[in-house]
């Protein structure tokens, strides 16, 4: 499964791309506020500046949105993580800056990351699977700038570190109704960085 493979009647690419982006931004807004089952697609449509006929000339089924959303957060994670790592030379200090700009992301996407935990799972199991792949690939990238960054990890203990970092950042979003209460954002990113390096070879 791929966006690619959700059917539009539409055959001009750039125009399907920018209706798929107001109905992403659309979308988010509706669930966020009503969760994916209380939200209509006649709701979408209006929400996303059109009528529902022209709704379902771009996709078929409510679901579709939803992995639509879904893929355009991750796709969104993936850029600006690339981009990190592509900005910065294998270094410790430079895997900080990684760190950092990875959480600043999560904070600017704190509703898209509550919509992946709270709706992903209405995902049918293929198209589930494919945005869970996505999900292993940003782990991937952050588990690759590790070891790039301090050699002497081993590929497991990247593996580890990689994870608990990915979590770290959608813990900002997801638990913010206490961690947000408690820690500014760089209060927050700070400590994690802290116990970051406390886990790595010196």
């Amino acid at each position: 499964m791929s966006k690619d493979k959700i059917v539009s009647n539409i055959k001009d690419q750039e125009l399907v791309r920018i209706r798929r982006d107001q109905m992403i931004k659309g979308a988010i807004t509706l669930f966020k506020e009503k969760g994916f089952h209380r939200t209509t697609t006649r709701e979408i449509a209006q929400a996303s500046g059109f009528s529902i006929g022209t709704l379902y000339e771009y996709i078929r089924t409510k679901e579709d949105v939803l992995f639509l959303t879904c893929d355009a957060i991750y796709d969104q994670v993936k850029e600006r993580v690339e981009a990190s790592i592509a900005l910065e030379q294998p270094t410790k200090e430079n895997l900080i800056k990684i760190v950092t700009s990875y959480f600043c992301l999560m904070d600017e996407l704190q509703e898209e990351i509550l919509i992946l935990y709270q709706e992903a799972k209405s995902l049918k199991k293929e198209t589930r699977h494919y945005v869970l792949q996505k999900e292993r690939d940003m782990v991937s990238m952050l588990e690759r700038a590790l070891l790039e960054c301090v050699p002497d990890l081993s590929n497991k203990e990247a593996a580890l570190i990689a994870n608990n970092i990915f979590v770290q950042g959608h813990m900002w979003s997801f638990r913010r109704w206490i961690i947000q209460k408690q820690y500014t954002l760089r209060e927050y990113i700070g400590l994690q960085v802290e116990n970051l390096l406390k886990t790595l070879p010196n």
